[in-house]
This record gives structure tokens, sequence and C-alpha cells, in this order.
């Protein structure tokens, strides 16, 4: 082979619905980490003169090398960094970038990805997830770097950078959203779960500073994230279902990878659909702050908020999948909380960006304030809102032609879909099909995994099950 040979050119960068993600050591390279990087320093620099960034991480592999391989890169740009002390939570930068006034940050972690990926978030000013045409400016500028030099900046140190320490201010925030006086004196029983995540030192923090007590697990960190992934979802949670019954806890509240979202565990140790969690706190919010304000919820989130904003007399915004878009309405203060189904929220006055901290610490005083489980309260809200609501979630794994072939069919007019009568069709963010009674379910391709997700819901677990596999049979057959 001659030497002067054209080198390969590196994989096209892709922003997901929340940043870039890769495997590590196979596209998220430290040159890669640095192209992107460059990108996101062009994009920065041409719409302010002398811009600060902050810059975070979480607890996997390689997070602090990669947070110095992207300040050598700043600093070769001119511009100033600001670097985040230890793991940091997403909601903790962005509550940080709006205090501080910042450009943005870029903030390196997967969240609830499995150990294998890394991943960069860039926020914007605004505190919130960098919106479409944001991402897409710095794939381009991304994309033309792809054949530059590529080669390390010569100080690749934190010698000189600015340090800071996000704990004090964000929990500071979170004391001003979150009653917790009404906590500590329902003398509740809590257990968090951090799943080797940034949450630690956060929520039991905000806790044992207001006296409650607290038993905390897997606070530690583990880049493997003991083989499961740093994902709150019931079958992860298994170590704090095993710590809510031997402690006899009145809920097990967990974070994720990042501590963007949430996992819930009642008093028995049953899992609580994020959805349904979604829908409780926005009732009880408007019921306890007195909030005259609608909900925001993505396109696959359960309509059960629908029917508690219809029962409060007040407006429903749908929107596509990514908290970016839920976060321009806390922004414009539309709403009194938004959520996705992916276990997702915020709430008004608060940053426009998913808070896992702040989710946990609402259902701990709404379970101290009302007094019951949380599956007594579901049920309560059901009576209220006249129905019930089972959503349900399917992850199919397809190769790429299948995959192709299912999003091409879906292109066509539907009048029947899996033998059942379409009332309506809704192409906000994938295909959603609304059926006569009330039943929906949606089709989309994820933006973070390579898969097809399956949306279902209709009033009870049993029949979603069921319309969850006509629909996955009716994809596998296209």
């Amino acid at each position: 082979m001659s030497h002067n040979a054209a080198a390969p050119a590196p994989a096209p960068i892709k922003f997901g619905t929340s940043g870039w993600r890769a495997h590590i050591a196979d596209e998220f390279t430290f040159a890669n980490v640095r192209r992107v990087v460059r990108a996101v320093a062009g994009h920065v620099l041409s719409r302010s003169k002398k811009p600060t960034l902050m810059v975070g991480h979480d607890t996997r592999f390689l997070s602090e090398e990669f947070v110095r391989a992207a300040c050598g890169v700043l600093r070769e740009h001119g511009i100033r960094a600001l670097v985040c002390v230890g793991p940091t939570p997403t909601p903790a930068i962005a509550f940080e970038i709006l205090r501080r006034k910042t450009d943005g940050a870029i903030n390196f972690t997967a969240s609830h990805n499995p150990a294998e990926y890394h991943g960069l978030k860039f926020s914007g000013p605004d505190g919130g997830p960098a919106l479409p045409e944001v991402t897409k400016d710095i794939e381009a500028r991304a994309a033309e770097l792809a054949t530059g030099d590529e080669r390390a900046p010569e100080h690749e140190s934190l010698d000189g950078v600015e340090r800071i320490d996000a704990h004090a201010t964000y929990l500071a925030r979170l004391s001003a959203l979150v009653n917790f006086k009404v906590i500590a004196n329902a003398k509740l029983k809590l257990v968090c779960d951090a799943v080797n995540g940034c949450g630690a030192g956060y929520l039991d923090r905000a806790l044992a500073d207001h006296g409650i007590p607290v038993t905390m697990i897997r606070s530690e960190r583990d880049v493997l994230f003991g083989g499961a992934g740093p994902d709150p979802s019931e079958e992860n949670l298994a170590p704090l279902k095993q710590a809510v019954a031997e402690q006899r806890a009145h809920a097990g509240l967990a974070t994720d990878g990042d501590a963007d979202r949430f996992g819930i565990l009642d008093s028995d140790g049953g899992f609580v659909q994020p959805n349904h969690v979604l829908a409780l706190l926005f009732d009880y919010l408007v019921e306890t702050r007195g909030w005259r304000l609608g909900a925001a919820r993505s396109v696959a989130t359960t309509h059960l908020l629908d029917a508690a904003a219809r029962h409060h007399g007040v407006p429903i915004y749908q929107t596509p999948v990514g908290f970016k878009y839920v976060g321009a309405l806390i922004q414009q203060d539309k709403i009194a909380l938004g959520g996705e189904e992916s276990a997702g929220l915020s709430i008004r006055g608060h940053v426009p960006e998913k808070d896992g901290v702040l989710a946990c610490l609402l259902v701990a005083e709404m379970i101290a304030a009302r007094g019951a489980p949380l599956r007594e309260q579901l049920q309560a809200l059901f009576a209220r809102v006249g129905g019930e609501f089972w959503p349900l979630r399917v992850n199919l794994h397809l190769p790429d032609q299948a995959k192709r072939r299912a999003l091409e069919q879906l292109k066509g007019d539907f009048f029947k879909f899996t033998g059942r009568k379409v009332k309506e069709i809704d192409r906000t963010d994938g295909v959603k099909f609304i059926f006569e009674n009330g039943w929906w379910t949606l089709l989309r391709a994820s933006g973070t995994e390579p898969l097809v997700r399956i949306y279902v819901e209709t009033e009870n677990p049993e029949t979603s099950r069921r319309l969850a596999q006509a629909v996955e049979e009716w994809v596998v057959s296209v």
C-alpha cells in the first residue's frame, strides 16, 4: 500500500433525539470526539464572539479523559471552558447554564444506554437539548472536518481551567421546587438507587439536607454498571425492589446514568410505569400548586395526561419525541408539567430539560401528602377521569432491510390496521393509529438505538399486550 493513499473517511456523526451516542473505541474515539467538539466550537463562535461553555460528564469509562480532550479543543479556539467537578447530572448542568448565562454545555454522557456506549450532548444557552437546526449545523461542520487535521491539541490538561461545583446551587433550586417539610413530617422510609450513575450525592443529599433519612444503593462508580446498563427499567431495578422489601420502605426512587430519567417502585416493590407517574404528578401539581396550566406530552406518551387535563379544564400539548420540544413549552410558561413516556419530566419554572432527581423528590412529596401508596393513587385518578389507561412499549430489533420495508409500508393510507377501524392517523413523529374506541398504537424508529419502537395504549394491561402482539406480527409480516 502506498504511503499517500487516502485514509478512509470517518463515519458521519449523527445526533439522535438526545445527542450523539456511539460505541466506545469503535465510533466514539478521541479523534471523533475532537472532531465533534471542533464542530461545536465552530457553531458557538458563529453566534458569539467570546463564548463560554460548560463541560460536564457522567460516570462512564474514560469520561474525564474525554473532558480533557474537549477542553484542549476549546482552548485552541479561544473558548472559555468551565469544567464541572465530578460526575454531574444533566439537569444540574442545565440549571448552571441558565444561572451563569453561558453559551451552553458539552456533556459527556450516554444517559441510560448500555456500558459500551458513550455520548456527547450539546445544550444551548437556554439550558435545553439543542434543537434539530443546531445539531444539523454541528453535523455539517463535523462532516467538513472529516478530512481535516485531527491531531490532538498540544495542551490536553485541565491546568488553568476553571472548575465549578454544581451541587449547592442545584440543591438550593430543588429546595424551592419541592415541599421537603411535607416529606419530613410524614416520616417516610425511602430507598434511593443511583444505578452507579450521577444521581449519587444529589438525590440522597437533597433528602438528607432536609433531615429525611434515606438508604442509598448502587452509589459507587462502576463503569460496567453491574453488567446491566444504567437504565432505571423494571428489570434493572431488582436490587432496589429487594431493598424496598428489606427496609419496608414507602417507595424506591431511582435515577438513570445522567440522572435525567426516573424509575419508581411502590411500597410493595411494584414498578410504577413512568406514564402513570407523569399523570399522577401533573394531577398533584395542579391540585397543590394552584397552577391553572396545561400539560405537554410527546406523541408516544399516555393519553391519561389528556384525561387529567380535561378533568382540570386545562389544555394538553402534543410534541414529537425528544424533550427539546417539551422544554420549549416550559420556557414559554404554558405548562405545569411536561413529560415523555421514557421517564423524563420537568415542571413550571424549572429547566427545559428532563430532571430525574426532581421527579423522584416530587413523587416522595406526593406520597407523603396523600398518605397512600401509588397504586391506590392511580386507581383514584382513573376513577376521577372516568377510565383506565394502560400503555405498553415494545422494542423490536429488526434487520435494516425489514425496518425500511415496514417504515415504507406505513407511508400509505389505512382505513383499518391490525383488523381494527382507524379513526385518525397522526404523523407528528412516526405513525400513530388512533382507533374508534380510543385505543392507539404508534410505530417509530428509535432516535438513539437501532430498533423500531411499538407503543400501544388500551383500557387494561391484557388488551394492550394483545394489541402490541398484533402490531408486532404486522411489522414482521410486511
